[in-house]
């Protein structure tokens, strides 16, 4: 005898929900995943929080820090989409990235959020060489200005 056929009720990735057959209310289901898949496309958030801030506005997103509470409890490192149904926390995925309006830089999940820092520009040495300081300073403000890199 063979197992029953089984489906997942989620995406494999973010933890979507998936409508089954002869679903109903199934406006409940698609708009769930539509309020989740927004928070991660849209690619941005305000900062790291651990504790939920007090006034949010709908569609602001907080990337929730190492020592979370309240609402945002056992849920560390997950991206915090404040919605009209209230909190909306979607677990990032290795290779996932947003922009930190905080820091004006991207940030990478790699299993915690890595933010890359500017490196410091190059002094002294035997060898002055101007041109290549001011190559290197160029590329360094390029990074910045892009949000590859942090200037802090």
């Amino acid at each position: 005898m063979t197992d029953p056929i089984s489906y997942s009720t989620t995406t494999s990735r973010l933890g979507l929900p998936l409508l089954f057959a002869g679903q109903a209310q199934k406006e409940t289901t698609v708009n769930e995943a539509l309020a989740l898949l927004d928070l991660c496309v849209a690619g941005s958030v305000q900062g790291v929080l651990n504790d939920p801030p007090t006034a949010p506005v709908i569609g602001q997103a907080w990337i929730v820090g190492a020592s979370p509470t309240g609402p945002f409890a056992n849920h560390a490192n997950a991206i915090a989409g404040w919605t009209e149904g209230g909190w909306r926390l979607v677990q990032p995925v290795i290779g996932m990235r947003c922009y930190d309006l905080q820091n004006s830089s991207y940030r990478l999940f790699d299993g915690s959020w890595t933010l890359a820092t500017a490196p410091a520009s190059p002094q002294g040495g035997a060898v002055v060489d101007a041109e290549a300081r001011a190559a290197i300073a160029a590329l360094i403000e390029m990074l910045t200005v892009t949000g590859t890199i942090s200037a802090n």
